[in-house]
């Protein structure tokens, strides 16, 4: 198959994209040492610029920015699952109606762009009476924005399950709802997972935009830090800084999809079989009950 879509590069095509990824990481690390050597020369990397990271009430603050990107991800990583599963179901349900409002939020939300979203819910709740906080705004606009997404993810995982193992459930007396939420949706997460941890390490950085509506998380408190006149302004220390520790929790958020994919991979080579088996079992049952003989 491969064969088909593209032909196989020989020995000097070979070589020749070994010549270009080499002249690729020349470049990107030229850029690097560049951009390095600027800060360098700029005094960034004097020890005044740093010492701030020596105070423990700094070191305190930071953690606690840290923990505060964590519950606006974790919050909005929850409810974005759920809103994407639940949508989902509705953007495959059998009425029409239902389908319809389902594509209608998946599209509106998934169209409208996250900042936006928090400067709504934050800025534009309080006009109309309602009681609002940074943390509601940037875990609604989380929930809303990366929902749609998993939704999309969802519904194109559910479509690629073989249509058997919903007869199968069907022929076992379980409705829609049953065969969507205990049957279908559990192996499309099992079989998208990936790609759910993909949007999952954007929802992680999409908080960083929750400095923009006064939330603490890490890039606001990275942002203060960096306006201290009498830390020397450090705003570009702060800020890598900032950028490591983001790097850090989106490596960890990567290697724990990477640890579940393995173990999904290793559990699959003795589910399928047993799975396929009951399968068959159940369509055979189903079709002599209804008076069909098989061989």
């Amino acid at each position: 198959m491969n064969n088909v879509l593209f032909d196989v590069p020989g020995p000097k095509a070979k070589a020749r994209h070994r010549l270009y990824a080499v002249i690729g990481i020349l470049v990107v690390l030229a850029l690097i040492a560049f951009v390095v050597y600027s800060f360098y020369d700029s005094g960034q990397f004097a020890g005044q610029k740093w010492e701030w990271l020596q105070y423990a009430q700094v070191q305190s603050d930071l953690a606690n920015a840290v923990v505060a990107t964590l519950k606006a991800f974790a919050l909005g990583a929850v409810f974005a699952l759920i809103f994407g599963a639940v949508f989902a179901a509705g953007r495959l349900s059998d009425h029409a109606w239902v389908r319809g409002i389902s594509t209608a939020i998946v599209e509106f939300f998934r169209a409208i762009p996250l900042l936006i979203l928090m400067f709504l819910f934050y800025y534009g709740l309080p006009t109309l009476g309602a009681d609002t906080s940074p943390l509601f705004a940037v875990v609604l606009g989380l929930t809303l924005y990366n929902g749609s997404v998993l939704a999309e993810v969802f519904r194109a995982g559910i479509n690629s399950l073989p249509k058997g193992q919903a007869e199968a459930a069907y022929a076992l007396g379980m409705r829609k709802t049953q065969v969507m939420f205990t049957v279908l949706l559990p192996q499309a997460i099992r079989a998208m997972l990936p790609t759910i941890i993909s949007q999952l390490v954007v929802l992680l950085k999409d908080t960083a935009l929750g400095f923009l509506v006064t939330y603490p998380e890490l890039l606001y408190y990275a942002r203060y830090i960096g306006s201290q006149g009498v830390f020397a302004r450090p705003i570009v220390p702060s800020t890598i800084v900032a950028a490591a520790i983001y790097i850090a929790m989106c490596l960890l958020l990567t290697a724990l999809a990477t640890y579940l994919e393995r173990r999904n991979r290793r559990s699959k080579k003795h589910i399928e079989p047993t799975d396929r088996k009951a399968e068959q079992v159940v369509l055979g049952n189903a079709a002599g009950g209804a008076g069909f003989s098989g061989t």
